[in-house]
C-alpha cells in the first residue's frame, strides 16, 4: 500500500531556508507515537548528500503494507509526530538539511496516516509563490508545532514592499499553517500570518 504513494511522497519535499548551519552527522533511530500508534524512523546520516531513510509504522493495520524506504537528500535533522489533520491518527514530519549548502536550505517531508491503513503526502506550497509571504523573505526559517498547527517564523529583510522596520533587522514574520484535504492527499494552508518586531 505504501509503495503506491512513494512517488507522490517524494514530490512533497520543499526547499526553505533555516537557521541551522550544520546538521550533526549521527545516526537517527527513534520511535515517535501519537497515542498508541506512530512511526519508527531510522537514518544512518553517514553521507552529506544522500542517505537511506526507513519508516516503520507502528500499530498500523495489516493491510498497510509494512516499512518503506526513501533516498533523501542531505541528512535527517529532526522528526516530529502530531495529528495535523485532526482525525485521531498520527502524521509524520521529517526535516532534512544539506550540511554543505551555503543557503542552509531545509526540506520537509510530511505524511498523513489514513486511518492507519495507508499514508498520503502533505504538501507545503512554495513560499515564493505567495505574493505576500515572499516580500522580504531570505530564508532563516524556524518551524515548530503548536496546538496541531505548523508554525513558521523568519526575519524580514529590506526589500521593495517590506515594512520599514525590516531595515534594521528587527521585523519577524510568523505564518500559521493548517492541514486541509486535497484530491491526492493533503496540503498545508496558510490560515494566519502577521509581522512583529523582536
Amino acid at each position: 500500500m505504501y509503495k503506491k504513494y512513494v512517488p507522490a511522497l517524494l514530490v512533497c519535499f520543499f526547499s526553505v531556508m533555516a537557521a541551522h548551519a550544520q546538521a550533526p552527522a549521527r545516526k537517527i533511530d527513534t520511535t515517535m507515537k501519537f497515542g498508541k500508534s506512530g512511526y519508527r524512523i531510522v537514518c544512518t546520516n553517514k553521507n552529506a548528500d544522500k542517505n537511506l531513510l526507513t519508516v516503520k509504522p507502528i500499530n498500523f493495520e495489516k493491510e498497510a503494507g509494512g516499512d518503506f524506504t526513501l533516498d533523501i537528500k542531505g541528512r535527517l535533522l529532526k522528526t516530529e509526530v502530531e495529528d495535523l489533520n485532526r482525525d485521531g491518527f498520527p502524521d509524520l514530519l521529517l526535516y532534512t538539511i544539506m550540511p554543505d549548502d551555503s543557503l542552509n536550505r531545509v526540506n520537509l517531508f510530511a505524511i498523513a496516516s489514513e486511518e492507519n491503513k495507508s499514508v498520503v503526502p502533505i504538501a507545503l506550497p512554495d513560499i515564493y509563490n505567495d505574493p505576500k509571504l515572499r516580500i522580504g523573505y531570505k530564508g532563516n526559517d524556524t518551524f515548530f508545532l503548536m496546538e496541531g498547527n505548523l508554525i513558521r517564523r523568519y526575519p524580514i529583510f529590506p526589500t521593495e514592499g517590506a515594512p520599514a522596520a525590516a531595515a534594521n533587522g528587527n521585523m519577524v514574520r510568523q505564518v500559521q499553517y493548517a492541514v486541509v484535504r486535497e484530491e491526492r492527499g493533503y496540503k498545508f494552508k496558510v490560515v494566519r500570518t502577521y509581522d512583529f518586531t523582536k
